[in-house]
């Protein structure tokens, strides 16, 4: 009986065989039909040893040479078009991506300090701003004063009244009006006594004394004088406020008599209308004005 061998074709010369396997290829045909007893058509279909076995090596070569051609055709013009510096390439695409981002970055090689000046920056903090405003607002009240300082010069050259240097004898108590038209009352927070009168009317000491202030930009009262005397033995100090810009005729430390003239009446600092505030102060202590003068003028 014949025996029957692999097909060389099936098998490559390079591909080893065992012992075992050898001896399987030289088993009599009629003992393999005896073995295989089951219907043809029931075994599965041999697969051929070359799908088992992966790529075949030509076409895995094919492939392997179609990738490198690829990667060539894009990596030769971009190494030429840069001259083969690949640190220009780098440079150039990250100028283009600053370019799509409308923005730019240049930094000098060489930095010198300088010291900031004051007026090249504008006030940011909360207090510099704050610091501003008040700046701003003292500048505008300052013009304000020079504004109704004009207006009232002007007014006080209509004021038809005679303007007395003196009115009273010293060691005498006198009014520091001649003529009121009203006088108000004192209310909380006001200690005082508010005497309406036109404006340029003049103002006169209400007795003899020293002046201990004399200035035209008073906390509310815009330009005022207070001054000091000694009455009866008591320590008395009288306040005169919104008086007339340039009208004070008295300055601090210079001592006055009974009815001497110390300026004229106006509506500077916080007041509506020209009238004249008073205070009157007893050993300290405040009194009401027109009370005192009821008592103690002649």
């Amino acid at each position: 009986m014949a025996e029957q061998f692999d097909s060389p074709q099936e098998t490559p010369e390079s591909e080893a065989t065992t012992p075992d396997q050898r001896r399987a290829r030289r088993v009599p045909i009629a003992r393999r039909l005896t073995t295989s007893a089951a219907p043809a058509a029931s075994a599965p279909a041999k697969t051929p040893r070359r799908l088992r076995g992966g790529a075949h090596p030509v076409r895995s070569f094919v492939t392997v040479a179609a990738v490198a051609g690829l990667v060539a055709t894009v990596a030769i013009p971009a190494f030429a078009a840069t001259g083969g510096n690949t640190a220009e390439a780098a440079v150039t695409t990250v100028q283009q991506v600053a370019a799509k981002n409308a923005q730019s970055l240049v930094v000098a090689s060489e930095a010198t300090p300088a010291a900031l000046a004051r007026g090249s920056y504008s006030a940011t903090t909360p207090e510099e701003i704050q610091a501003k405003k008040d700046e701003e607002a003292a500048k505008a009240a300052a013009a304000a004063r020079i504004a109704a300082a004009s207006t009232a010069s002007a007014a006080s050259a209509a004021y038809s009244g005679a303007i007395a240097q003196s009115i009273a004898p010293a060691g005498s108590v006198v009014r520091p009006l001649t003529s009121f038209t009203s006088f108000g009352t004192p209310y909380a927070g006001h200690k005082g006594t508010d005497y309406m009168a036109p404006l340029g009317t003049p103002l006169y000491a209400i007795a003899d004394g020293v002046v201990v202030e004399s200035t035209e930009n008073g906390p509310g009262w815009g330009v005022y004088v207070k001054i000091a005397h000694n009455i009866g033995g008591n320590t008395v100090t009288s306040l005169y406020a919104h008086m007339m810009y340039g009208s004070r005729r008295v300055t601090v430390g210079q001592t006055v008599s009974a009815g001497q003239l110390i300026g004229q009446v106006s509506d500077t600092g916080r007041a509506y209308g020209t009238h004249l505030h008073l205070e009157i102060y007893v050993n300290g202590s405040w009194v009401n004005s027109e009370s005192w003068l009821v008592a103690n003028a002649g």
